[in-house]
């Protein structure tokens, strides 16, 4: 028995060296940021205390596993108010955050809205409203459209902020007093593109006033730089996270700006295209994922790995982790005792500790 078990893995070990050699790199900071992590256990905690259905007004976070996973919960997601019936049910806003339209129609309505914006996009609102009412003509930095974007724009009566999506536009902007300006930005872009934006902004307009802190997120910055460090390593670098996440995009675009010959956004390992792999050739690969994307996921990804390559596996860290931003305010009694740990159900990897 002994010999045949000795035999069993000898054979493992020899199928596993007969695989051909691949260095993983995990990026770390990656995956859920504390944004994130407080959007998805806004939907579960408001399931666990109301029970089924649970309303969502766009997808709480852009991942299809994140959502499919709560849909399997009993939450609903919608794109407009319209679409809710009239119900004691809870009604939750997004991570991403919602124009000042939204939050009125649900009180008009009498509809229970839970809000699970992120507090960094918050913040971002709140500079707004603060420019405006100092009169001041506000730029926004960021992508026409993203309902981030959308939401911010919506805090403020319309023609009171200017989207500027480039260098080209930053320079070809008409403000109505020169003199008068600020700007914000949205909160998962390319710190590099954004950067760029911003200086030519100052270069043309040298009072605009800017934010307090950077608008870019903790998180979106982390992750960023984690890639940039990582990427000239690899032949290859993989992103996990969805194609409508606009963080998730940009730490593709960071990673080949870096350096990395091969960079490809994947949302699970099935979509993995092993024949472009086996075309590179890749000895060295990276793996990082968006705020929005669970640790699961990756580990998924390592497992398909293992399967064709014989991996040595090393995490390369550039930065810790440990915000953490409470639930909304009525889902909060018993929140301290309900603190779950790290590895959630969805798979999260972010840190947690309370404040």
């Amino acid at each position: 028995m002994a010999a045949n078990e000795a035999a069993g893995i000898c054979m493992t070990e020899a199928a596993a060296t007969d695989l051909p050699p691949l260095k993983v790199l995990l990026c770390s900071p990656r995956g859920f940021c504390a944004g994130v992590v407080r959007a998805i256990e806004t939907v579960e905690q408001a399931l666990k205390r109301f029970g089924a259905p649970v309303y969502v007004r766009h997808e709480i976070v852009h991942n299809r596993y994140v959502v499919e996973s709560l849909k399997q919960k009993g939450a609903i997601f919608v794109e407009e108010l319209s679409e809710i019936p009239d119900t004691d049910a809870p009604v939750i806003f997004s991570a991403h955050g919602v124009p000042k339209s939204i939050p009125a129609e649900a009180q008009r309505r009498n509809l229970f809205a839970l809000d699970a914006t992120c507090p960094l996009v918050t913040k971002v609102h709140r500079e707004a409203q603060i420019h405006h009412k100092r009169g001041r003509q506000i730029v926004l930095i960021g992508h026409a459209g993203h309902p981030e974007v959308v939401g911010t724009i919506g805090q403020l009566p319309e023609g009171t902020i200017t989207l500027v999506q480039s260098v080209a536009e930053a320079e070809s902007f008409v403000p109505r007093d020169p003199r008068n300006l600020a700007y914000a930005t949205q909160t998962t872009l390319s710190v590099e593109d954004t950067a760029e934006i911003v200086a030519a902004l100052k270069a043309r307009f040298p009072d605009i006033h800017g934010p307090h802190k950077e608008d870019i997120c903790y998180a979106t910055t982390n992750r960023q730089e984690v890639v940039k460090k990582v990427a000239p390593m690899v032949d290859a670098m993989l992103v996990v996270g969805s194609p409508n996440s606009s963080n998730t995009q940009r730490l593709r675009e960071v990673a080949e700006r870096a350096g990395c010959p091969h960079a490809v956004l994947v949302q699970r390992a099935e979509e993995i295209n092993w024949a472009a792999f086996e075309s590179v050739p890749v000895r060295s690969l990276a793996v990082t994922a968006g705020a929005s994307a669970p640790e699961v996921l990756v580990q998924g990804i390592v497992a398909a790995l293992r399967e064709r390559y014989n991996v040595t596996l090393e995490t390369i860290t550039t930065a810790d982790e440990d915000m953490f931003f409470p639930l909304p305010r009525p889902l909060r009694a018993d929140q301290a005792s309900d603190i779950r740990n790290q590895e959630s159900s969805l798979g999260s990897s972010t840190a947690r500790s309370v404040a």
